[in-house]
């Protein structure tokens, strides 16, 4: 079992699951197929989801269950992921003996957010298996147990006594702070940069919070820095872009539609150095020809949308030019400018709006205070003396 890209002839992509025998399975492609499609989630989504099923297809097959009811044993499944060598688990042919054998100190060959995004990949396919009558409606009792929602936010519990549908086979993930890129060392790769247009898409991911998905995907039309919009129809006062989901050519996808919204504030910095990048790019005869924001200026194919991993790779080779200690990625200038905005006093809701996310509580991780933020927090906490006005109760 393996994950499969697949290219309809309108150029939409998704991927699919092949078996050994390099035949599509027709309930995995169903699924992912829905996906795509269906739910209009990213062909990226569909990759992972497919390699998601083509380890839990393959475990199946090596330990002789049927994928249809082999929930009942998916503890065993999270075992066979966590130890499981890439002989065992992976597309060549497994050991002879086809066991995971995990003794005192053995190494996790996969962490603990790994095997949850698999579980997680696999639950939804089993349920849309329940679904379309391919897998027995009593797996999903296997998947799900009725639970309190004692354990939920304050603001999701309802009124009363309420019940929620809990995932039975679960792997604790430590939410750790999203890693986030100094300003020292956004400093720098700005300083690496040899062309205008790679001072803007630094500074479009380091002072805008773009993904690189929406960076890459972003069309001259999306881009209003102008005081006033109103002759480009749009009523947003000040200068700012709009990320609009679309099929690309290059790949690039908006992970959430926001272009009718408000649009996403830009500064003075991003402004000027766009009008810079625009002079380099109309100087060169493959400039002016494509719409997409970022192209191929000095690499081939000239002139052809920058695709996400190319704004990743630049990234890399800016680091690396930069002498910097690590590879900073595009993620890590996004987590900066959260951070950044916290640091100047901005709440929790702006910068949840400002990176897109659908819920409040998802920016949390990309917040990391500056030390002289938490000196500052410290220092406005009064004295007991000052709180009851007794001289001596400080001592």
């Amino acid at each position: 079992m393996r994950a499969f890209p697949v290219r309809l002839p309108s150029g939409v992509g998704y991927w699919t699951v092949l078996d050994d025998e390099l035949a599509v399975m027709p309930e995995a492609d169903a699924f992912l197929r829905h996906v795509r499609f269906g739910r209009d989630q990213a062909e990226l989504t569909t990759h992972a989801y497919a390699g998601h099923i083509a380890l839990y297809l393959r475990w199946c097959v090596r330990t002789g269950r049927d994928w249809r009811t082999a929930a009942a044993d998916l503890a065993l499944f999270v075992t066979w992921l966590r130890y499981g060598s890439k002989k065992t688990t992976g597309i060549e042919s497994p050991s002879p003996s086809g066991l995971v054998l995990a003794g005192p100190g053995a190494e996790h060959a996969r962490g603990a957010a790994r095997i949850e995004n698999v579980l997680t990949g696999v639950r939804q396919f089993l349920c849309h298996g329940i679904t379309v009558k391919t897998v027995p409606g009593e797996v999903l009792a296997q998947l799900y147990e009725v639970a309190e929602d004692w354990d939920l936010p304050i603001e999701a519990r309802s009124a009363g006594m309420g019940y929620r549908m809990k995932t039975r086979h679960r792997v604790k993930v430590p939410r750790k702070p999203r890693d986030r890129a100094s300003d020292a060392e956004i400093v720098a790769l700005f300083g690496a940069c040899r062309s205008a247009r790679d001072r803007f898409i630094v500074l479009l991911l380091a002072r805008v919070g773009l993904r690189r998905g929406a960076a890459a995907g972003l069309r001259r039309e999306d881009l209003h820095f102008m005081p006033d919009s109103t002759a480009l129809g749009c009523a947003v006062a000040g200068s700012h872009l709009h990320v609009v989901r679309r099929e690309n050519v290059n790949g690039a996808w908006a992970k959430r539609q926001v272009g009718a919204g408000p649009g996403k504030p830009v500064d003075f910095l991003v402004v000027q150095a766009y009008d810079q990048y625009v002079i380099e790019r109309m100087a060169l005869p493959h400039g002016p020809a494509s719409d997409f924001v970022l192209v191929n200026l000095f690499a081939e194919p000239l002139g052809a949308p920058m695709t996400p991993d190319g704004v990743t790779d630049l990234l890399g080779r800016l680091s690396r030019r930069a002498g910097l200690s690590r590879v900073v990625s595009p993620h890590m200038l996004r987590a900066a400018f959260a951070s950044n905005v916290a640091d100047a006093g901005g709440t929790l809701d702006e910068i949840a709006a400002l990176l897109d996310h659908a819920w409040v509580s998802s920016s949390t991780p990309y917040l990391h205070p500056a030390p002289d933020r938490l000196r500052e927090a410290i220092d406005r906490v009064p004295s007991p003396r000052e709180t009851t006005g007794q001289p001596g109760a400080a001592r």
